[in-house]
């Protein structure tokens, strides 16, 4: 790859993210934990998404996006694939822009999810969540069928610069808040969160470490950095429902290339100690996916040792009864 061309995105897009935002998405707290800087020999800095609008990360770059349709556009309304969290942030984002949604859900995505998007949706003329097998089907072919078909705009989950970009504002204040980093853990599907959050922090800590962590049954992103190009999986099977992706994105991975110094991985059994430890310690409700970050290094697969680190808590949208169920050794 060419370190001269131009990446998809930039710090001013994310700063640009940021004024959009304002008012809209919650600015985050940022929590400490005494116990995990014990265990880990480390400060550790929990940015935590499990506690913006809809319950993930994922509203930042929805709003952002659809906020910069035009009239024609907000009048159709949006479409968009996804295996909940992106779904409910396109949902509620709608509703927020008073325009119509229609979201592809995998027909075994999280009870929780599923209720959470078609809640947003309720009053909005037009709006509907399609369901899908996603082992069988391909949830990009439907989106694009459907938005020709309806004259939607079709807003994908990671590979699109103004999602990138939203998602990105979660390191700007994590950066604003704590200051100096010398890493920062961010959990990985298409590269969207990773992507937006390493431009900005790059861009403003120079020197700042960025590595990303995907779930073992799903290291598509790790592949795809050893082969130098993108790799295409079957679709996971890991309780990290949000990193159930084949594939980075066209947009995301020259990002990652470039800015991010490797991807790392955690097993499900691991995934579910760090919720546990959420809830035990921090009083926290995070999903799997949310956790896969501070599974890298409470679980010691990356040493963290003497650094301060960031850590973007992705999201806390999980179905309580499943909830129960991992914490208490039955998944």
């Amino acid at each position: 790859m060419n370190d001269l061309s131009p990446l998809a995105i930039s710090l001013e897009d994310v700063r640009a993210a940021a004024r959009r935002l304002e008012g809209r998405a919650h600015r985050t707290p940022v929590m400490r934990s005494r116990t995990a800087d014990t265990l880990t020999g480390a400060q550790l800095f929990f940015k935590c998404e499990n506690l913006q609008r809809m319950g993930a990360f994922k509203f930042r770059g929805a709003f952002n996006a659809l906020s910069r349709f035009d009239a024609v556009q907000r009048r159709a309304g949006a479409i968009a694939f996804s295996s909940g969290n992106h779904a409910q942030a396109i949902a509620l984002s709608a509703r927020l822009l008073g325009m119509p949604s229609v979201i592809v859900m995998p027909q075994d995505a999280p009870a929780a999810k599923l209720a959470a998007t078609r809640g947003y949706q309720e009053g909005q003329p037009g709006s509907e969540v399609v369901l899908y097998d996603r082992y069988r089907e391909d949830r990009e072919a439907i989106g694009a069928r459907l938005a020709g078909e309806r004259g939607m705009t079709l807003i994908p989950p990671y590979d699109h610069p103004d999602v990138m970009a939203g998602q990105g504002t979660a390191a700007l204040e994590l950066i604003e808040d704590v200051g100096d980093l010398d890493l920062l853990l961010v959990c990985v599907g298409g590269g969207g969160l990773i992507s937006g959050c390493a431009v900005a922090g790059r861009s403003l800590l120079p020197r700042l470490r960025i590595v990303g962590v995907e779930p073992e049954a799903g290291n598509d992103t790790q592949q795809s950095l050893a082969r130098g190009e993108i790799v295409h999986i079957e679709t996971p099977r890991t309780i990290a429902d949000g990193a159930q992706t084949q594939h980075s994105g066209r947009l995301t991975f020259p990002v990652i290339q470039r800015l991010v110094e490797g991807i790392v991985t955690v097993s499900d059994t691991q995934l579910v100690r760090a919720m546990r430890f959420f809830a035990e310690r921090l009083k926290l409700v995070v999903e799997p996916t949310g956790v896969l970050g501070a599974a890298a290094a409470l679980e010691g697969v990356i040493d963290v040792r003497g650094l301060r680190v960031g850590v973007i808590v992705s999201g806390g949208n999980v179905d309580p009864r499943r909830y129960g169920e991992l914490l208490a050794g039955a998944g």
